[in-house]
């Protein structure tokens, strides 16, 4: 798959991102690596027998919108549903692809909702999406008039289902790439605003991460930060034993005042919350596709205000800070 990069690689390899380009093509082919992700070749498959198409119609301001139904025939929809089902699932989202409606597990759109009207301006902005899923915020942040997005997130199933989708809309300076962010050079220095949402309760040092987020920053440069947080006050924080709404990978819930203080710790400037809000089973369900359990089955049977374990329901807020 590095020829979907070479774009990519073109145009950074001078500038802020000229050492992350020597070394973008070894990363790629080793996370995108069939013995690793048995898979990888199925994806794939599906991914090469999209239709050769381009949509005319494109809209990633108010939603991601990729052609209308009138551009192509039955067939051809139907090719296209086809190929984009058997990388089910889909969890960001929802895409409209041609006549395709991708209702996703996250109405992710109700996130980016929440979250644009506190961000600077990302117009003409160089902007790095951590954990970025299938990239659907990467596109919103395309559509807010970025000069260049890149996401990154280590899971070889949200990079194709990415790609294929970009193989419709044609060349774009959004781009997805299969690492994580300890992956990346450090002190970078590159970006205008970063983004890491959902990401830093799945770190087990939560101020590395933090750390890690701030060297990808240009001087003056914003984080935007979203995850998982307690109602508490300032030192509190829940360290799920087990699982913490069926996950296992769930390490630290801080408060948002103890966040704000490992963030200024880190050297954040002016650290803030703006935006607290308590998941709903409406923002993130089961679809036809996304098929397995969801946000109602990870919460207590009989106490919605409980995950299944008998701790509080996810709870999200939104940070913004600047360096």
């Amino acid at each position: 798959m590095i020829e979907y990069y070479q774009d990519l690689l073109d145009s950074i390899d001078s500038g802020p991102l000229e050492k992350w380009a020597k070394i973008m093509p070894e990363q790629i082919s080793a996370h995108l690596n069939e013995k690793r992700y048995g898979d990888l070749p199925k994806w794939q498959a599906a991914m090469a027998a999209m239709p050769t198409i381009k949509a005319k119609h494109l809209d990633f301001k108010d939603k991601v919108h990729i052609g209308h139904s009138s551009e192509i025939d039955h067939a051809t929809q139907a090719l296209i549903e086809q190929q984009l089902r058997a990388l089910i699932p889909w969890r960001k989202g929802p895409y409209q692809v041609f006549d395709s409606f991708i209702n996703t597990e996250w109405r992710s759109d109700w996130k980016w909702d929440r979250v644009l009207p506190h961000l600077a301006p990302l117009r003409n902005r160089t902007v790095l999406d951590v954990g970025c899923g299938n990239g659907y915020h990467c596109w919103r942040m395309f559509g807010e008039g970025a000069k260049q997005v890149i996401g990154i997130d280590p899971s070889p199933r949200f990079v194709v289902q990415f790609y294929m989708l970009k193989q419709l809309i044609g060349k774009a300076p959004v781009d997805l790439l299969p690492i994580g962010i300890e992956e990346l050079p450090a002190n970078l220095q590159a970006f205008d605003t970063t983004f890491s949402m959902g990401v830093l309760y799945h770190r087990r040092s939560p101020m590395d991460h933090l750390r890690e987020l701030k060297s990808t920053l240009k001087p003056g440069g914003q984080l935007v930060l979203e995850t998982l947080v307690i109602e508490g006050k300032l030192g509190d924080c829940l360290v799920p034993e087990d699982r913490y709404a069926m996950m296992n990978n769930v390490w630290f819930l801080p408060s948002s005042e103890t966040l704000l203080s490992w963030m200024r710790k880190c050297g954040f400037k002016n650290p803030r919350v703006v935006d607290e809000n308590t998941t709903s089973c409406e923002e993130q369900r089961s679809t036809d596709w996304m098929l397995f359990h969801s946000l109602n089955e990870f919460l207590h049977p009989q106490d919605k205000s409980k995950t299944a374990e008998g701790h509080p329901a996810p709870r999200r807020a939104v940070f913004i800070a600047e360096i």
